[in-house]
């Protein structure tokens, strides 16, 4: 299948956040209705671009599987049509959730599988963004639920579509895995 984009930004070989730092800076460039490829290799960037694109109000086509190359399609989105990028508005550190971590609390850990198996907090619960809609039923509505992940950006947008289905105790913890200083597992 031949998709005509007006534009292509090569993130191979990045991991998040960066294949969606280097697609917000393109994504500003770019005039309404045009499309951009987005060629990565991190296995996490396709529920990252969905997420990212649905928060942003910019239209997320779909991904093709090139060999092991990931092509994202986005279409830029006209003012009318896109939103201010949201954020979760509760927000804790990773110090924080430390000193919760003794409490009746929820860990959601949003990174991917292979990341998850190979550091993370002891009581965590791995459920990867990409699979958080279709899963959402395996969570309590009522827990006070602390999403991390490795940098805070999937958390964010995680957090946020757990408050968009009726979770009202959810906190993303920033910055997340890559400076976590506290107990893991591996």
């Amino acid at each position: 299948m031949n998709v005509k984009v007006n534009e292509v930004l090569d993130a191979k070989g990045l991991a998040c956040p960066m294949p969606i730092v280097k697609t917000k800076k393109v994504m500003k460039g770019l005039s309404p209705g045009f499309v951009l490829e987005v060629q990565a290799t991190d296995r996490g960037s396709t529920a990252d671009m969905k997420a990212w694109s649905e928060s942003t109000g910019h239209q997320y086509l779909g991904t093709l599987e090139d060999g092991d190359v990931l092509k994202h399609y986005i279409r830029k989105s006209s003012d009318e049509e896109s939103k201010n990028e949201k954020k979760h508005p509760l927000v804790v550190t990773n110090d924080e959730l430390q000193q919760k971590l003794s409490e009746q609390i929820v860990v959601l850990d949003v990174r991917e599988n292979a990341e998850y198996v190979f550091n993370h907090i002891p009581q965590a619960i791995s459920l990867p963004l990409g699979e958080l809609e279709s899963r959402l039923h395996e969570l309590n509505k009522m827990d006070e639920i602390y999403v991390i992940c490795r940098t805070g950006s999937r958390s964010d947008l995680a957090a946020q579509k757990l408050a968009e289905h009726g979770f009202t105790n959810v906190k993303n913890v920033v910055p997340g895995m890559s400076q976590w200083s506290g107990e893991t597992n591996k």
